[in-house]
């Protein structure tokens, strides 16, 4: 009984194993495509800024409310602690380069995966249930290049852009949670310009354009496979989130053993 059980335990996680490592390549497969034709520079231009602007501009209201209290958390945390051993002036810029760092373009991501991620997900894979997909075929328009690509130079544009409002709601969250715990505005600006300097903003911005390829990416993926019906699509919406989230999660720890 208990080999039985060790026997299928082990099958199951080699199933799991194989299905990660094929579904690993068809992502890079699907990026490789992807490059190819934005290489060749043959971009549907209005798709294109209809998602920037369905990632960007639909998305700021969220992404600074995300922004303001995670400033203001970050803020209540090492006021209460730094005041009460005199460090004050450490407490901005312990803020601010928490969120240049991390906060802001993590959670940042997070939002948008949960909110866009799930949606390319929904609409592709609507689409190739209905099959709509191979109706773009027939129409020698590849699915890659009208549906991927746009979707993916938004996520790369757009997270940086979101970014850059989280960073500026968190700062102004901060101040104010700051000041209200007995930290002075120009100790705290003071701080700022201290400890913060511009590469840890421009090495948060990238590593929000690198969370925008993966969110697009999965999100784009989940759909073109999508298959079953209405329960196939919410599978995939559902996968296209959470493993978003993972990747991005364990994606950020490499990013910052590189670049910190």
């Amino acid at each position: 009984m208990a080999q039985a059980r060790l026997e299928g335990t082990l099958d199951r996680l080699g199933r799991q194993t194989l299905q990660l490592l094929h579904e690993t390549g068809a992502v890079a497969l699907l990026l490789g495509r992807a490059a190819r034709w934005i290489g060749r520079g043959t971009l549907e231009w209005p798709q294109t800024v209809r998602q920037m602007a369905r990632v960007g501009v639909e998305s700021i209201p969220i992404i600074l409310v995300t922004g303001a209290f995670s400033g203001m958390v970050l803020a209540f945390q090492t006021t209460r602690q730094l005041v009460r051993l005199g460090g004050q002036g450490f407490v901005g810029g312990l803020v601010s380069l928490s969120l240049a760092r991390e906060a802001a373009p993590v959670f940042t991501a997070v939002t948008v995966a949960g909110r866009i991620g799930a949606g390319f997900a929904a609409e592709i894979g609507t689409m190739a249930v209905t099959e709509q997909l191979d109706a773009l075929r027939v129409l020698a328009t590849d699915p890659v290049r009208y549906l991927v690509v746009p979707r993916l130079l938004a996520g790369l544009v757009m997270l940086p852009v979101l970014t850059v409002f989280a960073n500026a709601a968190g700062f102004v969250g901060g101040l104010l949670i700051a000041a209200s715990g007995g930290v002075s505005p120009p100790v705290y600006l003071g701080s700022v310009r201290r400890f913060l300097d511009a590469y840890d903003l421009v090495s948060g911005l990238g590593k929000a354009a690198a969370f925008g390829v993966i969110i697009a990416l999965i999100g784009a993926y989940r759909g073109l496979v999508a298959a079953g019906g209405a329960e196939g699509v919410g599978r995939a919406t559902t996968g296209a989130v959470v493993t978003a989230i993972v990747l991005i999660l364990v994606c950020n720890y490499f990013l910052d053993l590189v670049l910190f």
